[in-house]
């Protein structure tokens, strides 16, 4: 009513559960929710909005590209948030985060850099000449 909420509509369709261990790379659709191990780097499709959930019994060792990311686990591996990602607090990561929007908890922990890629939001820098007079 007061504005349009922009969060992505999908629904967890797909679950690797507890004791599942996978060793491969993992293409989804939609809505998907990690309780398992994966060794291999996670994609969403980039047509279509996502989620993906990381609880906190899950393990990734690889990337993790999606549109909304939530991450209670740990991941060994870069991550690529085209839209928002949340770290909450028993999240872990070793490697770099690329986000748009970011909402990280007390007790998240990261151990890599974090580098926002929304262009609209990137102040520019402006030099001023060293020889005004």
């Amino acid at each position: 009513m007061f504005g349009k909420n922009k969060s992505v509509k999908s629904t967890i369709t797909c679950l690797i559960g507890a004791g599942t261990h996978i060793e491969g790379n993992v293409l989804f659709q939609g809505g998907l929710r990690v309780d398992g191990h994966i060794k291999g780097n996670i994609y969403s499709d980039a047509e279509h909005p996502s989620i993906l959930v990381i609880s906190e019994h899950a393990r990734i060792d690889g990337e993790v590209h999606g549109s909304q990311i939530v991450v209670n686990g740990l991941i060994n591996g870069a991550i690529y948030a085209s839209g928002l990602l949340e770290l909450q607090p028993k999240a872990r990561v070793s490697g770099n985060v690329y986000y748009k929007g970011l909402e990280m908890h007390n007790g998240a922990i990261v151990r890599g850099q974090l580098e926002n890629t929304d262009e609209e939001f990137r102040p520019a820098l402006k030099l001023l000449a060293s020889n005004q007079s």
